[in-house]
């Protein structure tokens, strides 16, 4: 199947440092772009890569699971450390917990983190069906689009394969058990209106990662994806702040952008 117009990957070459960028849960790459797009402005290597079975149709996500998602992130990783002297990964909701996974694993590969309106857990009642209702029910509705200003609108599933979820709730599983290998700088960004990951998956993700240089920023203004929302200014800032503090040879224009 085609790529949905806007769901394509990007990647830029800049300079030294690189980041990479991980979309969520049926969503795709145009909900980081403008992000991605800022990052390049300033220099930085970027890769925004699309996670396999995301941004065609729900059938052809169907059939994929966490390990495709993390493979594909994985990969990119090691492609980036290739080419660039420093390394940030970065992630909205689901992607925040695939770059934490990164973090964990890769060690000093990685030099700092990123995560806006991370995801740690599949919550409320429907979770525990999971296991039998996946087998009943392919789909239930989509969760994309949760966005506070008026003409924002994410690319993303209308509906969610319930296989899928299945394998996302087994991924933070993982991941959650991971959270204390993780000991790079981190930048966490969460909504306090954010109407599809609560603020306990932040809360306990702060609690149980090993970071020493932790910062936690709230935007106000903004639903869970904050990327495409009214804050979205403030995590490309912010975001490029974190790095330029350290990584200086982001530049002066980057390491300044943060005020």
């Amino acid at each position: 199947m085609p790529v949905l117009p806007g769901a394509e990957p990007f990647r830029h070459e800049g300079g030294e440092v690189g980041v990479l960028l991980c979309h969520g849960f049926t969503g795709s790459p145009q909900s980081l772009r403008p992000w991605a797009g800022h990052l390049a402005e300033h220099g930085l290597t970027v890769s925004l890569p699309l996670l396999p079975g995301h941004g065609t149709r729900w059938e052809d996500m169907q059939v994929t699971g966490w390990q495709d998602w993390y493979a594909e992130v994985d990969r990119e990783l090691r492609a980036l450390s290739e080419r660039c002297a420093r390394v940030f990964v970065a992630g909205l909701s689901m992607g925040g917990a695939l770059a934490l996974r990164l973090a964990a694993k890769h060690g000093d590969a990685v030099a700092g983190v990123v995560v806006v309106n991370p995801a740690n857990k599949v919550h409320g009642l429907s979770a525990y069906a999971l296991p039998v209702a996946r087998h009943l029910v392919r789909t239930t509705k989509g969760i994309a689009s949760d966005i506070a200003k008026e003409d924002g609108a994410e690319l993303g599933y209308d509906r969610v394969p319930l296989h899928c979820a299945h394998s996302l709730r087994t991924f933070f599983r993982l991941v959650d058990g991971e959270l204390a290998q993780v000991t790079q700088p981190l930048l966490l960004l969460r909504s306090p209106q954010d109407h599809v990951v609560p603020p306990a998956d932040s809360a306990r993700i702060l609690s149980r990662v090993s970071s020493v240089d932790v910062t936690e920023i709230l935007l106000e203004q903004s639903y869970h994806v904050a990327t495409l929302d009214h804050d979205a200014d403030r995590i490309f800032e912010e975001s490029l702040a974190f790095i330029g503090r350290i990584a200086p040879s982001v530049g002066k224009e980057g390491t300044a952008a943060g005020g």
